[in-house]
């Protein structure tokens, strides 16, 4: 969802569609503070404290300047967030394009891979992708790069986007569960595969569960891994292999997507 200002007609807001005169330093700016500093200090405030917490007060003091001197960076927080959102979707490496034996499939997992990543090892992403419009310069390569590599998958154009929505909303979702899973551990003070044995331990042998365990046990045998992260693993190459079967066949069956209801 885009973040706008509320008025008709206006265009959204964006730190990325605001045009900044160049600085010109002041006698009293702190030596050595830039907005590429306040940038990397707001992602290890975001990833060590999370979102609910952050403050423009508390980025000063970590940086150890007054909230006065950041705004000399940035005008807004929400400026400072998107930011901070663009600075991280760097992070992802994307796959070699120009490589002679690439595979499409290949690079649709890899781009998969590394936006599971990006939204595990940052949980706070998952709530700022749906705040701001994601028109930075690292967020546009993404969608670039997922929008080359869905074409060369043979979907008619009209199916394209339907085909990157049924894969990254799936990472999504799937990322979004594990981070709060994680979340949830880490509140109670102790790690995820413990967590869950504890989990299990608690509902074993209570009758109101014994399909469901019954159901659980067998299904987490047959998939094997002996840590939740294994598990967690082996369920998302499974799935994204099921999206990639799925734009194969509707691709191969030549099906593009009729009126919708009216």
């Amino acid at each position: 969802m885009a973040a706008t200002n509320g008025r008709a007609g206006k265009r959204p807001n964006s730190v990325w569609l605001t045009e900044r005169p160049p600085l010109k330093r002041k006698a009293d700016q702190p030596a050595g503070l830039d907005r590429d500093k306040i940038v990397a200090a707001t992602v290890r405030l975001l990833d060590t404290e999370g979102l609910a917490k952050f403050s423009m007060r508390r980025l000063a003091a970590e940086l150890g300047v007054t909230a006065m001197s950041v705004y000399w960076y940035v005008d807004t927080k929400d400026d400072l967030l998107e930011l901070a959102l663009d600075s991280v979707m760097g992070e992802m490496r994307m796959p070699d394009e120009d490589a002679a034996d690439r595979d499409w499939r290949d690079h649709l997992r890899a781009l998969a891979g590394e936006y599971r990543a990006l939204l595990t090892g940052h949980p706070w992403v998952v709530r700022l992708l749906g705040t701001y419009i994601n028109i930075g310069p690292h967020s546009i390569a993404f969608s670039n790069a997922t929008m080359r590599v869905m074409k060369e998958s043979g979907l008619s154009l009209e199916q394209i986007t339907g085909g990157l929505s049924a894969v990254f909303q799936f990472v999504y979702g799937f990322a979004t569960i594990e981070g709060l899973f994680d979340a949830r551990c880490a509140e109670a003070g102790m790690p995820v595969d413990e967590y869950f044995q504890q989990v299990m331990s608690a509902v074993q042998g209570r009758p109101e569960f014994a399909e469901t365990m019954a159901n659980s046990t067998k299904v987490m045998e047959a998939r094997g891994g002996t840590t939740v992260g294994e598990m967690r693993d082996r369920d998302f190459a499974f799935a994204l292999d099921l999206q990639i079967a799925g734009i194969e066949a509707l691709r191969d069956r030549g099906d593009a997507p009729g009126p919708g209801p009216r």
